[in-house]
């Protein structure tokens, strides 16, 4: 019954059913499924499935965003019910669009695949100057900072975050990687990150990767 409930709410978030998407986490809570595996197995579930729907480009913003609406309503139900140490296991980032730059549909899309992933996401917004990235991954005490960019006249920009890690001596403490229209693999390289995701769904599996490594 329980694997039939998850695959439900799966199917809830990939098929945008937010009133379903509710149901069901009541459902959940009442017959005293397991939070985290309800969010993560369920609702996280679909909200993947929908991110290659995503990558296929059978689904578009539009979608993801009914999709990940569907999957924040489940997650506000079953959220009271995670163990306490479930809380712990979040992986901590902080996330934003690199200043002189306000375009943020990519930057929102890679926080609500992370966030059904698992990881806590600090979004910072958008035109977000170096410094506060690194002032506020500091005070999170985060793992990861993701800098968004879809303009070539600002991506310079991500070097002058590692620049200050650098320069404050916590480069090692910090995972930094790169996205957005005109970033490539090969500018990441160049400003030393860690990283380089072409989606959403990839830098997921990107973030992953680096929690593995």
């Amino acid at each position: 019954m329980s694997a039939e409930l998850l695959r439900k709410l799966s199917d809830a978030v990939v098929n945008m059913d937010e009133d379903e998407a509710v149901k069901l986490s009541l459902q959940a809570v009442d017959e005293k499924v397991d939070a985290y595996e309800a969010i993560d197995k369920g609702l996280g579930d679909g909200m993947e499935r929908a991110g290659k729907l995503f990558d296929e480009e059978e689904y578009f913003v539009p979608e993801i965003l009914i999709c990940s609406d569907a999957m924040n309503a489940g997650i506000a139900i079953l959220k009271p019910y995670l163990k306490q140490e479930d809380a712990r296991q979040k992986h901590k980032a902080v996330i934003g669009v690199i200043e002189g730059d306000t375009h943020d549909i990519g930057k929102n899309l890679v926080r609500i695949m992370l966030e059904s992933a698992g990881f806590d996401v600090l979004d910072l917004g958008r035109d977000v100057p170096p410094l506060t990235f690194v002032e506020k991954a500091v005070e999170i005490n985060a793992e990861f900072i993701l800098l968004s960019s879809l303009m070539t006249t600002t991506m310079d920009a991500m070097a002058d975050v590692i620049k200050i890690l650098n320069e404050k001596n916590i480069r090692n403490k910090f995972k930094v990687a790169v996205g957005g229209g005109p970033i490539s693999q090969a500018f990441a390289n160049r400003i030393g990150a860690d990283g380089y995701a072409s989606n959403a769904a990839d830098a997921v599996r990107l973030c992953k990767e680096l929690v593995r490594a």
